[in-house]
């Protein structure tokens, strides 16, 4: 078996797309097989067999215990195959293996992942005795295999444990880990992953503490008072000597990369506790705010020595995801000290030492604010690795610009450290520190940038809370600025640009009179500097500059950063610029500000041009569609509102350019760019007078019609969609007057034959999401008399789709045909339904269908008319007292358990949520008591922050000013709020209006005095009477 078994795995490993499929095949084959995972582990424990074949054992290993194993593993695929013999063997079996100190760590890893991917269903239960093994292998392990045990005892408590099962072991547990985190005989490593299993701890522990507050708090308590000496300890422990770069990584080279990783787990540990526990280490604040900092102080030096002014490779983590190299440390250590600073505590110190600082002229000489400035600006540096990424790509250095890149640097740490510390007169320190940096002729270009990147911080957070710079300052800044504008270095030179239109444009400083100067500068560099990243430094400064100017000025600009960009796309390699989102987002969002001085002047030069070359290469980019979404939406709004010349002008410029789109969309199958021309059609469409210019539904129905039949793309059938319902909206005599020449069909057949595709059960939800929409524009704007027959068959494919339907933004869409409908013909619409017989599963009359989908989703319904639209509907029909709603049985309310434990996925699947059932009018009140706002909180019920349940009587988080607010989950509206989130539509917000809720107080006021109401009245909630209660009590807002 094993011989078969390492055959097929190796080749799965081969290069032929064929051999591996077929070898896949029939490694599943073996599954029922009760020797194959056995020879699975058995070839995974020899060393003698390749790597490679022993990590692909223990990889088909895992999917078979994934797929077979249990029912309640979230990827389990049919029956369990494999018997309790077997199963026994097995975890045995793969124990020993990622317990045997084997020296590969690949293997280790991936055994323990699988050990516990089991214990999350066997233990204790059906594994009890896994636990008590590992503790007992602690002691008595050699240094291999107590990395074995390590590594499996740190997965247990990440996935394996429940909040149960990790409560009767954590007091042991914990003691065990400390002992080997604290025994200095044991490798660094081997302490650092002791640390990690700590923290880990903590994300159970802050779960337990949901149901067992007082137990675990002081559990917690005596752990931390335990560990933070410790803590506390290994961070005053000193780097060793740097080691030569080939010796960095070694694992055997000495203390240098442990020390490193032991130190990092410290620092992580004691955030993690901080953002869980607070209370837990507040008598040790001061303390380790002191201890971090004389670490960051002396943490600079190496630092500068090995990613500055050496090239040394950073961002490194072992097999057991521990990060070993410097800057990680750094990056800790710098956001801990933001959480620090957070502290009343630390607060209250820093601005002690400030004030006998306060010289008489009111100027300030922190020593502490100096010495944070100097650490600040010598981490902003920029490593030489990422000069040369930057240098090789511009995109890159964008991306770190804007601060939108996963690649979290200490740079990127000391920008939100220093923001942090804006209370302070960080300004004039900083200043003071740029002087002598400037002054010293030592200090290179990197320093000098870093100066300017920590300013550039500060101003933005200045700005962001509306607080003054003092005009000398600013002016101070200003001659330093300059200088760097001039200076060979290509990065140094880039920032004196980006901070110099910071710096003038900001109003307080009074530097708006040199603004045009300025501008025409950084013009100027975009054509002349020969640094791309100066370039685009450039571009992106010009957004500051053009959102200041006067409206005159700003227009002569626009012309020219018009042509400017334009330029600058000219020589770019077009293939790089399609991958290059960060720049293109940068050039789009120049020329939308620089087209939003004036959009009428768009006609005048090559504006849309140049916004369709960029649409076109970052088509594929929801970011960068946007952007051109939102610049073309500006001109057309705009041009529409100077009449319909000006908007008809517009049309004979682009649609020409956006059919073209269309039809290279088409004929290159290139969905990205027939998204992007068929979403600018919708913005056109969307602003456009009434009626549209005479050739407009000519120009562009016959290449709509043609993609909504030949298109499956969801995105792209809503934009299509949309963009007919607005041209109905707008001009429907021209639709219905317009004759397609390539099928001799007419406009409103055309129209039907859409709906009738996207309604039918080829076309997917998502697809068909705003066909209701254009059905419900169809049906106002035809009327009856013109669609005739077609009118019932329509409404009866709507109901009969809604049957189907699942996503919750097409519920609310078809649900709407109906709700437009009943506004004003409430009983005709009854009336018609209970005429149409839905088949399938869920079928019955359409009256059954329709109302059933209608009242169970109408609390996720989004927008402020649709709401409103919804509510009336639904009045109307309460209003009609129909017998025949009250033999309809609908979905009730939540059924609701009584167990405090946090509901898994698994746990889910065996126990599904159950609701009531009741009549449709019961199931109609309720939901039009729903839609009443919270009285208690008229502006916008939903999110509401709160603090853990027992701090009304415990200040014991009184030591932080930035602790995060907690989601009311107990609130009804909060839940639908948060399951919205997953709904696929981009504007789906929940709110309440004054009209609204005016509305439907008189209606229940009016209602409660009717019989029938108050039998209605014994079904509802005590929460639902209460509501009721106080909306006579509360007036509206």
């Amino acid at each position: 078996m094993e011989q078969q078994v390492l055959e097929l795995l190796a080749a799965t490993l081969d290069s032929a797309a064929e051999t591996r499929t077929n070898a896949e095949r029939h490694l599943e084959q073996l599954y029922t097989n009760d020797a194959f995972p056995i020879s699975l582990i058995s070839i995974a424990s020899h060393t003698s067999i390749d790597l490679s074949l022993r990590q692909a054992a223990l990889l088909n290993l895992k999917t078979f215990v994934l797929r077979i194993w249990s029912s309640s593993l979230d990827e389990f695929q049919g029956v369990v195959t494999i018997n309790d013999a077997i199963k026994d063997q097995v975890r045995h079996s793969l124990l020993a293996l990622a317990t045997s100190g084997d020296q590969e760590r690949k293997i280790v890893s991936a055994s323990s992942y699988v050990v516990s991917k089991i214990a999350s269903v066997d233990f204790p239960d059906q594994w009890p005795s896994l636990l008590p093994t590992l503790l007992q292998l602690i002691p008595q392990s050699h240094e291999d295999q107590l990395h074995g045990v390590l590594v499996v005892l740190g997965n247990l408590v990440e996935d394996g444990f429940d909040e149960e099962q990790f409560g009767k072991t954590a007091v042991e547990l914990i003691k065990s880990i400390y002992d080997i985190a604290t025994d200095e005989r044991k490798k660094l490593t081997s302490r650092a992953l002791a640390i990690s299993i700590f923290r880990a701890c903590f994300d159970t522990m802050e779960l337990m503490y949901q149901t067992e507050k007082a137990s675990v708090k002081q559990f917690m308590q005596e752990a931390s008072d335990a560990w933070t000496p410790f803590f506390i300890s290994v961070i005053k422990l000193p780097l060793p000597q740097i080691p030569a770069e080939e010796q960095e990584t070694d694992v055997d080279s000495g203390s240098w990369r442990g020390t490193v990783a032991l130190k990092t787990q410290v620092v992580k540990a004691l955030d993690k506790i901080h953002r869980t526990f607070p209370h837990l280490l507040s008598q040790h604040t001061l303390e380790l705010f002191g201890t971090i900092w004389e670490s960051l102080q002396a943490h600079v030096g190496p630092y500068i020595a090995l990613y500055v002014s050496d090239n040394r490779q950073g961002r490194l983590e072992d097999a057991d995801r521990l990060p070993y190299t410097l800057d990680f440390l750094v990056i800790e250590e710098l956001d801990y000290i933001q959480t620090l600073v957070g502290s009343v505590t630390v607060k209250r110190e820093l601005d002690a030492q400030i004030a006998p600082e306060k010289l008489s002229n009111g100027a300030f000489d922190g020593t502490w604010i100096a010495q944070i400035m100097t650490i600040l600006v010598g981490f902003s540096q920029i490593t030489q690795e990422d000069e040369a990424l930057w240098e090789f790509d511009v995109n890159v250095f964008l991306s770190e610009e804007t601060s939108e890149t996963a690649n979290y640097s200490p740079r990127n740490a000391c920008s939100y450290l220093v923001q942090k510390l804006c209370k302070y007169p960080v300004l004039d320190s900083l200043l003071a520190h740029t002087r002598a940096i400037h002054e010293d002729g030592l200090s290179n270009a990197r320093t000098k940038e870093a100066a300017m990147f920590v300013l550039k911080q500060i101003l933005d957070e200045l700005d962001s809370c509306s607080k003054d710079v003092n005009p000398d300052t600013a002016r101070a800044y200003l001659h330093y600025i300059g200088l760097a504008m001039h200076e060979n270095d290509d990065f140094l030179r880039a920032r004196g640009y980006i901070l110099v239109a910071r710096l003038t444009t900001l109003p307080s400083t009074g530097l708006l009179n040199v603004v045009p100067d300025y501008a025409r500068q950084t013009l100027a560099a975009i054509d002349q500097d020969p640094s791309d990243v100066v370039k685009v430094s450039c571009i992106r400064a010009l957004q500051d500059y053009l959102k200041t100017l006067p409206a005159s000025t700003a227009r002569e600009f626009q012309v020219q950063t018009v042509a400017a960009i334009s330029n600058f796309i000219s020589a770019q390699d077009l293939s790089d610029l399609k991958e290059s989102e960060d720049l293109l987002d940068t050039l789009v969002e120049t020329l939308r500000d620089a087209i939003m001085a004036d959009p009428s002047l768009c006609l005048e030069h090559p504006a849309l041009d140049v916004l369709f070359t960029m649409a076109s290469y970052g088509a594929s980019s929801f970011q960068t569609t946007m952007l051109v979404n939102e610049a073309f939406e500006s001109i057309t709004s705009s041009m529409a509102a100077k009449g319909s010349d000006a908007y008809a002008q517009l049309c004979a410029k682009v649609l020409p350019t956006l059919a073209g789109a269309l039809d290279v969309g088409d004929m290159t199958s290139e969905n990205a760019l027939s998204d992007m021309a068929v979403s600018l059609l919708s913005s056109l469409a969307e602003h456009g007078p009434h009626p549209l210019p005479s050739n407009f539904v000519a120009a562009v129905m016959p290449k709509l019609y043609r993609l909504l039949f030949s298109s499956n793309e969801p995105i792209l059938n809503q934009s299509a969609t949309v963009t007919i319902r607005h041209i109905v909206s707008h001009d429907a005599d021209q639709v219905f007057s317009w004759q397609d020449p390539a099928t001799g069909k007419g406009g409103l057949e055309i129209i039907l034959l859409i709906i009738d595709r996207l309604l039918g059960p080829d076309v997917d939800d998502a697809s068909a999401a705003e066909v209701g929409g254009l059905t419900v524009e169809l049906v106002e704007k035809a009327g009856a008399e013109r669609l005739g027959p077609y009118l019932m068959q329509l409404l009866r494919i709507v109901a009969v789709r809604l049957s189907t339907a699942e996503h919750a933004s097409f519920i609310q869409n078809l649900v709407l045909v109906f709700a437009r409908l009943a506004l004003t013909n409430a009983k005709e619409v009854l009336d018609f339904l209970a005429q149409v017989d839905v088949e399938g599963g869920a079928g019955g009359t359409g009256l059954e269908v329709v109302l059933r989908k209608w009242l169970e989703n109408s609390v996720h319904f989004s927008g402020y008319d649709a709401i409103r639209q919804n509510v009336i509907a639904l009045t109307n029909i309460y209003k009609l007292h129909d017998e025949r709603l009250s033999s309809i049985q609908v979905q009730g309310d939540l059924m609701v358990d009584n167990s405090s434990r946090i509901k898994t996925r698994s746990q889910s699947k065996k126990t599904p949520d159950r609701y009531s059932v009741i009549p449709v009018p019961l199931k109609l009140t309720k939901v039009l008591i729903s839609e009443l706002a919270n009285p208690l909180s008229p502006s916008t019920p939903g999110l509401v922050q709160n603090h853990f349940a027992d701090q009304s009587d415990d200040d014991e988080n009184d030591e932080w000013e930035d602790e995060p607010g907690l989601v009311d989950l107990s609130n009804p509206t909060t839940t639908a709020e948060l399951m919205a989130y997953g709904d696929e539509s981009r504007y789906n917000v929940r709110q309440w209006d004054d009209e609204t809720q005016t509305y439907l107080v008189e209606f229940f006021k009016q209602a409660s005095t009717e019989p029938d109401f108050q039998d209605l009245y014994q079904g509802l909630t005590d929460e639902e009477r209460e509501k009721l209660h106080q909306m006579e009590k509360t007036p509206i807002q």
